[in-house]
């Protein structure tokens, strides 16, 4: 008995079982609300909801749980929540099957990265500043959302926003956590929740044929590609090396994209490595031990599993929940991605016009021969880089003019004063 109550505490330490629950809370508890709206952008069923919940639930928990008893390191996993973002403008008017040919093209391009190392070479040949642009201006959509539905619903939106900035301020990692719960309480009692309308049901895998139409490849899979590698596994390969985990990038991305191909024919549009709910299992709160920290990922995946074993009833649950409650929480989860995504595309000077541009034309929703606003977003971006950049470079070159071959008429006022407190410093010196 008492080696039973050994290895249960070997197994299942209460610090590392909570964090893996937080983990799975607080990575679902916005962003389910997101896929959802991709979902509904594809023109998905009930039952094919429940289904895109299933494979995700399993894609996560498996690689989660092997990627983290293979390396003994907290390897959490995800589904891309800017990569549903992207969705949910991207395959409005395409159907299931053109979804899931462009999670196959996704997913196929991931996979790659990581059996070939194009990952960190790829990635290098687009920049960062441009990257966060684009994600900004997908994302600034659904923070717009939060304060429009506070518009209509201000009794359930207010409510959560207050309770989101009080726990920013005291306890950070369960803002948004709270902020659904007081929305479902504050959407209870105005009577906007229909509880009559969830079921408990187990989920059921739906096969999907896929169809590659190549207006929504580019609209939607290529920008789905582009923003899990940069925003999404970048920032997981952050959070892990922050911590101490030196692991290697190419296996991690490579069986990621691998699960992702086998499962996007049900639905799984896009697994990568986790960022903020890694960062949870990471940390000294999942175990004092570096070493002992992976069970937290265990136990993610394992929860993980069980969110996809019951996707029916979580679909039927956003079903029931009132687009106000879903609108918000979407908005106060993402809220801090978007804030990262703007500081990181204005951080650098040199990319910052060209940046701006891309997160412009991206926001603005426009749609061109089939291919949505992401697309032309980063298209408008670098061409804005290659001609603001190229015309810095003639400026330089004319710069770099002998000052003795310039006409005394063109000498700066600033360096003529300049040079004659210099001299008179140096006449003082003498």
């Amino acid at each position: 008995m008492k080696s039973l109550a050994y290895l249960t505490r070997q197994a299942a330490p209460p610090s590392a079982v909570t964090a893996g629950l937080v983990a799975v809370l607080v990575g679902t508890a916005s962003s389910a609300a997101i896929v959802f709206t991709a979902a509904q952008a594809a023109g998905a069923s009930s039952d094919e909801l429940a289904s895109w919940m299933l494979a995700l639930g399993v894609g996560m928990g498996v690689t989660s749980i092997g990627l983290s008893l293979r390396y003994r390191a907290p390897v959490v996993t995800a589904w891309s929540t800017p990569g549903a973002a992207v969705l949910a403008t991207g395959l409005l008017g395409a159907s299931m099957g053109q979804a899931v040919g462009a999670f196959l093209v996704s997913a196929a391009l991931i996979t790659l990265s990581g059996i070939t190392g194009w990952f960190a070479r790829v990635m290098n040949r687009v920049p960062v500043a441009l990257a966060a642009g684009l994600l900004a201006g997908i994302l600034v959509q659904f923070g717009i959302g939060l304060f429009s539905e506070m518009h209509h619903s201000f009794a359930v939106v207010f409510p959560m926003f207050t309770v989101y900035l009080l726990f920013r301020r005291w306890l950070l990692r369960y803002a948004v956590l709270a902020a659904l719960t007081t929305g479902v309480i504050a959407a209870t009692l105005t009577g906007s929740v229909r509880l009559r309308d969830v079921d408990l049901a187990l989920s059921t895998p739906v096969f999907t044929v896929p169809e590659f139409s190549w207006q929504v490849v580019i609209g939607a899979g290529l920008p789905l590609f582009v923003v899990t590698m940069a925003s999404q596994n970048l920032a997981g390969v952050a959070v892990l090396r922050n911590d101490g985990y030196q692991l290697p990038v190419s296996p991690l991305v490579g069986w990621t994209g691998a699960a992702n191909l086998v499962l996007a024919p049900f639905g799984c549009f896009g697994l990568n490595l986790a960022a903020i709910t890694a960062a949870i299992c990471t940390g000294s709160s999942a175990h004092q031990d570096p070493d002992r920290r992976y069970l937290a990922a265990v136990w993610a995946g394992v929860f993980y599993v069980c969110l996809g074993v019951f996707g029916g009833t979580v679909g039927s649950l956003l079903t029931a929940l009132p687009v106000s409650l879903i609108a918000g929480i979407a908005g106060l989860g993402l809220l801090a991605t978007v804030i990262t995504s703007l500081t990181s595309a204005l951080a650098d000077e040199q990319w910052r016009e060209s940046a701006v541009i891309t997160f412009l034309a991206t926001a603005s929703g426009v749609t061109l021969l089939g291919i949505g606003s992401a697309f032309w977003g980063l298209l408008a971006g670098v061409l804005t880089a290659l001609v603001t950049r190229s015309l810095r470079r003639e400026n330089r070159l004319d710069g770099d003019t002998a000052p003795q071959d310039r006409p005394p008429s063109v000498r700066p006022p600033l360096a003529e004063a300049a040079q004659h407190r210099r001299r008179a410093g140096a006449d003082n010196r003498i």
